[in-house]
């Protein structure tokens, strides 16, 4: 790069997180000029948005951070890039422009927040936030900084999704859209159960991978990746793929018109297993809006013990919904959305038409990267208030079930007139049985009400909900009001 590109920021001290702030000039991006990327978190989500990244035009990797220095001096081998382990000394080098954040979701607020400080563009991995609050404060600290923010929800850049749109919304194929059915009906396995802490190697700098988390002795057999069933650190699979599948109902189902829902009610639990993991590997929930409800249906059991496929929700259709996507419910039939890949289908389940999409990932970063080099905020296919919204349906839902208490079948079905919500419930019971598992052993919450506009539950049962729109820091590592 120039020297004028290189004298492009002056650095302030940030003494209250330690780290750089910068001005925020827009850079004067030469035509042939390289975006320097560095990626904090090298474990599994880094590697494969290192390889995307490193194929993207307009870019060049040349650091990674990860908190396990194995993973970082591996991986940055690997891309011929600098490796830390503290992802500071990454926002205090004037050489980097943007950052990556793959780290662990109790880190993404805080991370983007830093790097927004430090003058950098931002692609953060979803889900955004791991409360609603601390969403706010990055959406706010982006619109103040004049840089450009990318959440990681790819299918955004799916040129299929635009077309799908058209033919529900503009040439309303199937006529008026009464309900979405959302699915993620993946099995997984058991994250263990030590009768001791687990011992963290003396490779990993333990203080800042908890970062803004509490610090709580961990009791399952892996420190890595299986963060995300662990509330303190992840926000199970609601967060996990619940985030992808709900964006795309915003998107394509409510064409972004709808930010988070007004209504909800949630049941599920974390059994069969008995393992040292908090979030739900059972979760079901309702959220109404203005216009029509959503339903979701995750389920991490299989569908038998020692069986490989995983449970069906049809819940009074003639077909089985995706078990990872959704259904569009209409008038006229059925729109069955999964990633890449769509179809309509008429009442009897006969298919009328097939969508195809793109090669996502690598779109979403080059969408990304060309809206750096351009500074047009405008063009980017997810920017930072959308990931926010689409989080908040996830967050919304772990509350449901976080402030559940003991199960009431008879309390949850007559949230909603719908006659698919019932018959939602009836199939998630049913399925608990081969695992001689009864619905008691799940909890469910009260109907929540919640304002969209002030992102705080209202109404009977407010105080309980908005317990958990925000959490206690480390001192060190305050997500800061913005």
């Amino acid at each position: 790069m120039s020297s004028t590109t290189n004298n492009r920021r002056s650095f302030l001290k940030f003494a209250a997180a330690g780290i750089t702030s910068a001005a925020i000039a827009k850079p004067a991006w030469a035509a042939n000029e390289e975006v320097r990327v560095a990626i904090l978190g090298a474990g599994w989500r880094g590697g494969q948005l290192a390889d995307a990244f490193s194929k993207a035009r307009g870019c060049r990797l040349v650091a990674f951070a990860d908190p396990d220095q194995t993973l970082s001096k591996e991986m940055a081998a690997k891309y011929s890039a600098t490796a830390h382990f503290d992802l500071r000394k990454v926002l205090d080098d004037p050489n980097i422009d943007a950052v990556v954040i793959a780290t662990c979701n109790h880190w993404h607020c805080l991370a983007t927040i830093w790097a927004l400080q430090a003058g950098k563009d931002v692609y953060v991995e979803k889900p955004l936030s791991h409360t609603q609050w601390e969403g706010r404060q990055v959406v706010n600290a982006a619109a103040k900084s004049d840089r450009i923010v990318q959440i990681g929800t790819q299918q955004r850049s799916d040129p299929m999704q635009a077309e799908v749109k058209r033919f529900l919304h503009e040439e309303q194929a199937l006529g008026k859209i009464q309900y979405v059915q959302a699915n993620r009906l993946g099995p997984r396995e058991s994250v263990g159960k030590r009768t001791s802490p687990l011992e963290i190697p003396s490779t990993i700098d333990y203080d800042l991978w908890v970062g803004p988390a509490a610090d709580q002795p961990i009791y399952r057999d892996k420190l890595h990746y299986d963060w995300h069933w662990d509330f303190n650190t992840g926000s199970g699979e609601m967060g996990n793929w619940g985030v992808h599948i709900l964006d795309d109902v915003r998107n394509v189902a409510y064409q972004d018109k709808v930010t988070t829902p007004s209504r909800i009610v949630a049941a599920g639990g974390r059994v069969a297993w008995n393992d040292a993991a908090d979030s739900p590997n059972v979760h079901f929930a309702l959220f109404e809006t203005d216009s029509f409800p959503t339903l979701i249906a995750l389920s991490n059991l299989p569908s038998g013990p020692g069986q490989k496929g995983g449970w069906k929700v049809r819940a009074g259709k003639p077909i089985d919904g995706p078990g990872s996507g959704y259904m569009i419910v209409c008038e006229g039939g059925y729109y069955l959305g999964q990633r890449q890949q769509g179809r309509a289908v008429d009442l009897a389940g006969k298919t009328i038409r097939e969508f195809k999409g793109g090669n996502i990932v690598p779109l979403h970063v080059q969408n990304f990267i060309d809206a750096v080099q351009s500074r047009d905020a405008g063009s980017l296919h997810a920017p930072v208030e959308m990931g926010h919204h689409s989080t908040g349906w996830c967050n919304l839902a772990n509350i449901g079930f976080r402030a559940g208490a003991a199960y009431d079948r008879e309390q949850i079905s007559a949230a909603s007139a719908l006659a698919a919500w019932p018959l939602l419930i009836d199939e998630m019971e049913r399925q608990l049985a081969p695992f001689d598992v009864s619905p008691s052993q799940l909890v469910s919450s009260p109907v929540l009400s919640h304002d969209a506009k002030t992102e705080q539950f209202v109404g009977e049962h407010a105080a309980l909900g908005n317990s958990f729109l925000r959490r206690t820091y480390r001192s060190k590592y305050t997500v800061p009001p913005t």
